[in-house]
């Protein structure tokens, strides 16, 4: 008998494996018995003709001599074509999904002899990568605790994570996965605020990429992980001491200080937008400039929090924020501007503080006795004897008269306006800009504010135009004069501003945009170790050029990079993407482990990596699937239209579902390698989210 036995089955993708060095059986009593014969365990492995990670996982693993070397050592092998035979298919999945893991394909199980399932996984890279271990390494600890632990065979999954998670780490290359995911943001809790919210002590700055860190893991928690991999093996969702859950209080962390920043001094409560940071430990007293990169950012999360909770307090503060900016920070021609200054009259806040004298001449004494009740004036002042509006002290709504607040707050805001306005710096900048064009598409999709999204298309506009010189963006436009060329970070907040813009209309010259700034930063600002430099080739010299990785106030942009080129690869299909993307966490994850705090965008973007969800939308009803989609949490979520099946990728898992898709529409739910059955009602698509 031949080594490999694949070459008289009839199945297609059996056929593609024939002239594997793996000796391969076909799923037959006669493969169990030599199984039995041997002693060896069972390496399953099931997948189907146009399934894209089986051919990856075929191309690096089984065809490769070295590692079917180790396959034939230490197992009996077995491929089973999943469409031909379901059955066998159903009985594995449903073992990896009793071990907690989300099923896709390739299906990796780990029998015995009898066909008993006790270990399994989907795709595991020939190397290790992003806490998941080597194949090879995976494959000789588990023929290693099959033969020399059988008694521990059904309870090894333990110390399978802890022995292969020493292997994960390559020399020379950090490999971080879900469990340091987890690891660093149950830190980070740890080191907020119970009390007020945010990082412990003073000042206090939003931190809005933390934020974002500690939501994703809430999200993590909420349910299986998309790819089941030896870094996601099963775990107890447990409850800590007062009974919550540990998703409920990632998500609790994140709105309590939202809730805190919304209603204390940092923001402002007359006329929308959050200044800088407080100075104080309970948000009171802020830095008073108010700039275009804080406000898009938390624009995003008030959308999240607001979805989750259906808190009116975010979407309140979301609204307003977006009137400021339309009001006071958009420029000719529909950019926006980069901040506002602390200062008018030469005094610090002066513009923004009250006194109960001021506040009683604007609305009388009566009005005046129930607002200053409400936002916490006195004659004495809450601060150094003026008085910062706020409502730390009184943030219930229940007892409040909304309306007749909202009616006195337009009065002081008309009053207020006649004082001498702090400076405005009217300048544009590309990477701000952009930050705030997709928190603009990304939240008005979500919240249904299509003005929002006209609002984002307007600026990026503008800068598309006004700030290009032959397609390349430049940094910063003022009265006509370009500063140029652009940074890496106005390449990466702009194609993140574009994908957004793309998924929220579906309009393809935000696509294509997207894909040609791209490759621009790929020809001028691409270092060799994978990341990006700050400035382009071309720029005027320096005495060194930077490839920044760590945040700031905004977030790094080879983090932000890293998440425009996965959602690029799934919008296009074009694995090279994907590629790219890996290149950039192998270059930057080594120095993301010499301090995990300063690089929460990064990791943001290894969550999106590692859990991202696509939601392929077609038929007569696409559009009403779309909106469903769109509202939808945007962190891990990217939207595909596809008009029918040849729209999309051959490998694209959902192709032949689109192909037998109802006329009508459908919408199905990709993660990984595995795509959902058919939804044919938009509304059972929000119950996903």
């Amino acid at each position: 008998m031949p080594e490999n036995r694949l070459a008289r089955e009839t199945s297609p993708y059996l056929i593609q494996h024939k002239d594997n060095p793996v000796h391969w059986w076909p799923w037959s009593p006669e493969a169990l018995t030599e199984a039995e014969k041997s002693g060896k365990p069972i390496l399953l492995s099931v997948g189907y003709a146009a399934c894209h990670w089986c051919h990856v996982m075929a191309h690096e693993s089984f065809e490769d001599a070295a590692t079917a070397a180790v396959m034939n050592e230490l197992f009996v092998n077995i491929k089973v074509d999943r469409e031909e035979r379901p059955e066998i298919d159903e009985i594995y999945m449903n073992a990896l999904h009793m071990m907690g893991e989300q099923g896709g394909w390739p299906l990796t199980m780990f029998l015995t002899p009898k066909g008993e399932p006790f270990w399994g996984g989907t795709y595991f890279p020939k190397e290790a990568r992003y806490g998941r271990a080597a194949f090879v390494d995976v494959l000789r600890q588990v023929a290693r605790i099959f033969r020399e632990e059988p008694l521990k065979v059904d309870n090894n999954r333990k110390v399978l994570v802890e022995r292969l998670g020493q292997r994960a780490h390559v020399e020379g290359q950090v490999t971080l996965g879900r469990p340091q995911l987890d690891e660093i943001a149950t830190k980070i809790a740890g080191l907020f605020d119970p009390v007020n919210g945010g990082l412990r002590g003073a000042p206090k700055f939003p931190q809005c990429s933390m934020l974002e860190l500690l939501w994703r893991a809430g999200e993590r928690d909420s349910g299986p992980h998309p790819l089941a991999t030896l870094a996601s093996l099963p775990r107890e969702r447990g409850r800590d001491r007062e009974g919550a859950s540990g998703a409920s209080k990632y998500f609790e962390t994140v709105e309590l200080a939202l809730e805190r920043m919304c209603e204390g001094g940092i923001y402002d409560h007359l006329g929308g937008g959050f200044s800088r940071y407080s100075v104080d430990d309970r948000w009171l007293v802020p830095h008073f400039e108010k700039m275009l990169y804080d406000n898009a950012q938390l624009l995003e999360l008030l959308a999240l929090a607001y979805m989750r909770s259906g808190n009116a307090l975010f979407r309140d503060r979301a609204v307003e924020t977006v009137e400021w900016l339309a009001r006071e920070m958009t420029v000719e021609g529909g950019g926006f501007a980069s901040s506002l200054d602390a200062d008018s009259e030469g005094e610090e806040g002066k513009f923004y503080v009250w006194s109960l004298a001021e506040i009683e001449s604007v609305l009388g004494k009566e009005d005046a006795d129930y607002f200053a009740s409400i936002y916490d004036v006195t004659a004495g002042g809450n601060f150094e004897g003026h008085n910062i509006l706020n409502r730390l002290n009184n943030p219930s709504r229940n007892s409040c008269d909304d309306a007749r607040l909202r009616k006195l707050r337009a009065m002081l805001l008309e009053a207020r306006a006649k004082r001498v306005r702090p400076g405005l710096d009217d300048k544009v900048l590309a990477d701000w800009n952009g930050l705030m064009i997709a928190a603009l598409a990304n939240a008005g999709a979500m919240l249904g504010e299509g003005g929002w999204v006209e609002m984002a298309k307007r600026a990026f506009r503008f800068v598309a135009e006004s700030m290009s010189r032959d397609g390349r963006l430049g940094h910063s436009y003022r009265e006509g004069r370009l500063v140029f060329p652009g940074l890496s970070s106005d390449y990466a907040a702009m194609i993140r501003a574009a994908i957004a813009l793309h998924q929220a209309t579906g309009e393809d010259e935000f696509l294509q945009k997207a894909k040609s700034w791209t490759a621009l930063l790929e020809r001028h600002h691409a270092e060799k170790s994978g990341c990006y430099y700050l400035t382009a080739d071309d720029a005027k010299a320096l005495i060194v050029r930077l490839a920044l990785t760590r945040d700031d106030a905004l977030p790094n942009p080879n983090a932000t990079m890293a998440q425009n080129l996965i959602r690029l690869s799934l919008l296009s299909g074009d694995d090279q993407y994907r590629e790219r993307a890996d290149r950039l966490f192998d270059g930057t994850l080594t120095q993301a482990a010499e301090n995990l705090f300063s690089h929460a965008a990064l990791l943001n973007a290894l969550d999106l990596r590692l859990r991202h969800k696509e939601i392929v939308v077609t038929g007569e009803r696409t559009k009403e699937f779309a909106n469903a989609a769109l509202a939808m949490p945007f962190l891990d979520r990217t939207l595909l239209r596809a008009e029918n099946a040849a729209a999309i990728s051959p490998s694209h898992p959902a192709r032949a579902k689109l192909e037998a898709a109802p006329k009508e529409g459908a919408a199905f739910v990709c993660v990984g390698e595995s795509c959902s059955l058919p939804i044919t009602e938009p509304g059972k698509l929000n119950r996903l989210s």
